[in-house]
Order: structure tokens, then C-alpha cells, then sequence
């Protein structure tokens, strides 16, 4: 069953995790540099969006619920750039400022309709201004009904271990798009949406359904998760929780580009969670949001009337 507009704009999620802007510099190409053999871009348009653990509120709220951001950004041009852009889509923003941090740029060069360069402006966030961010945490969580924690490997997730215990002692659902090997560190949460490749690097090659539900059980159980969603690309997203198994075929759709397509998946599990269904009912509408936004350039969303048109 499909959630009213009512319940998603009564839905209130909190994301956090690594904040990062998102460039894109758009070009002709029409000639290679005689200085080197790369191609000569000429720029004729600049674009920004709101990237990583932003982009996946950003989700959130076009689907049409309230969407909250804490993160940690640096105190920097493009800290504020991403800042107001976060602002101009209605999310409540809660960011901290770290003078000695640079806020994550992603900076791809784009021409003749596909990316030649990307480059990447980052470093870690200081473990004072962490503190900062877990004390907000505390004070927003009793308005939230759902907790997303977007873990993109930039350090702004140190402290996640105690988010979780209160996001859980408080009866919150907690949903996770996990990074890195050390899955340890999302021990009790409700929910995490490792894609296959990142499941394979926990839990080793699995040789067929059988052993894969194995290994996804077995992780499940030793994290002390309610559930865990593989998503597997063309082969669609299978969910494994106490009940057993849950399998959702792939959305049969031309496929433009995946960038972001993970951050609109768990947005939207999160979205229906926070509007009261159970996630093996909101496991086909995420399926479905994701399958929507491959047909799109670059980081993009979905919004309601795409999603239950």
C-alpha cells in the first residue's frame, strides 16, 4: 500500500554523515592539447549540486517529507555555498563548522555528454567539532521518527556507535548506507543497505542464493540487525530479516547514469519507515525510486508523483 501525501509531510527523517558539494564544469571538446595528449575542455557552464550524505535528504524531502542534515563542513566557500543550497530546498540544516576542515568538493569535468575528470578536495573533520555534532544529535532526535546515517569514509561518522544506542533507546527506527570493511561499528542498528560489492568485502565471495543467505544472515545476526537489504544492481535487492528473505526484481529501465542511486534507495526506505510502513513494504517503492533515478544525470532525485504516478 502506497502512503498518502499526508503521512509522507507528517514523515520527519534525520540524515547525518559526510556532507560534500557536488561540481560539475560542463564543455566542447574540440581539440587536444598540444601540451600533453588530453583533451581540451572548454568550459561554457558551471553546475552545483548538494552531494553525498546531503544529497540522500535532499531525497527525503523531494519525496515530500521533512527532511533534517547534520553534518560537518569546513568554514569555506564551499561550505557556505552547500549550506545555502541545503536551505533553498527546505531542509532543516545543522551544520558544524570546523575552521581546519575543507568541505569535500567533488569537481567533475563534463563534455560531450560524459565525465573525463573528476577531482576530489577533502581531508578529516577534528574530533572536537565531532563532539559538537553528537551533542546536536541528541537534541534533535526526539523530533525524528526515522534516523538515516550516510557513510560516505570522510571521518564525519566517528562517533556513530553512541548516535545508534540513542537513536535506538529512544525506539527510533536507524537505517545505515555503510562504507569500509568495519561493519562492527553499525552494531545494532535497524537496518543496513550495503550494495553487493561492499557486502562481498565483509563477508567474502558467496557461491550462490544459498550461501549468500548464509553469510547475510549470519552478518545480520552478529550485528544484532533487525534486517539487512543487499542491493545487486541488475539483479534487483534482496532484503533478510528474522522472516527470512524478501527479493525484488530490478526495475527494467534504461540505465543513464547511477550516481546516487544508492543514496535514493535508502532515502526512500527511509521516507516509508518514517511514515509507518515496515520495510518489507517499503522495499518495492525504494526499488522503484531507485530504478527512476538511473534514467537521470548525475546526483538526482525522484519525487512523489514519479514515484506513485
Amino acid at each position: 500500500m502506497n502512503p498518502t501525501r499526508q503521512q509522507l509531510a507528517a514523515a520527519r527523517v534525520l540524515v547525518v554523515g559526510d556532507a560534500m558539494l557536488d561540481r560539475y564544469w560542463h564543455g566542447a571538446v574540440e581539440r587536444i592539447s598540444p601540451e600533453a595528449p588530453v583533451p581540451v575542455v572548454k568550459v561554457t557552464r558551471e553546475e552545483e549540486r548538494i552531494g553525498a550524505a546531503a544529497n540522500v535528504a535532499y531525497n527525503v524531502s523531494t519525496l515530500g517529507a521533512q527532511a533534517s542534515f547534520l553534518g560537518v563542513v569546513g568554514d569555506d566557500e564551499p561550505g557556505q555555498r552547500l549550506e545555502t543550497l541545503l536551505r533553498e530546498t527546505g531542509i532543516r540544516t545543522h551544520l558544524k563548522r570546523d575552521p581546519g576542515l575543507r568541505t569535500t568538493v567533488k569537481l567533475r569535468v563534463i563534455g560531450r555528454q560524459q565525465q573525463l575528470l573528476r577531482m576530489d578536495f577533502e581531508n578529516e573533520p577534528d574530533h572536537e567539532v565531532l563532539a559538537m555534532q553528537t551533542e546536536a544529535f541528541a537534541g534533535l532526535l526526539p523530533q525524528q521518527d526515522a534516523v538515516l546515517f550516510s557513510d560516505y569514509g570522510k571521518g564525519g561518522l566517528a562517533h556513530i556507535p553512541a548516535m545508534i544506542a540513542a537513536a535506538r533507546g529512544a525506539g527510533r527506527t536507524v537505517l545505515i548506507d555503510p562504507k569500509g570493511s568495519d561493519y562492527g561499528r553499525y552494531r545494532g542498528a535497524t537496518v543496513i543497505t550495503p550494495n553487493r560489492a561492499e557486502l562481498q568485502d565483509v563477508v567474502g565471495r558467496w557461491n550462490g542464493e544459498d550461501d549468500l543467505r548464509t553469510r547475510a544472515q549470519n552478518l545480520r545476526a552478529s550485528l544484532d540487525l533487525d534486517a539487512l537489504l543487499v542491493t545487486r544492481s541488475e539483479e534487483g535487492m534482496t532484503l533478510y530479516d528474522a522472516a527470512g528473505e524478501l527479493h525484488v526484481k530490478a526495475q527494467a529501465r534504461e540505465v543513464f547514469d547511477v550516481t546516487g542511486a544508492g543514496d535514493t534507495v535508502i532515502a526512500t526506505l527511509a521516507t516509508m519507515a518514517a511514515a509507518g510502513l515496515s520495510l518489507r513494504d517499503a522495499l518495492p517503492i525504494a526499488n522503484r525510486a531507485g530504478g527512476i533515478v538511473v534514467g537521470k544525470f548525475g546526483t538526482a532525485t525522484v519525487s512523489y508523483e514519479e514515484l506513485f504516478a
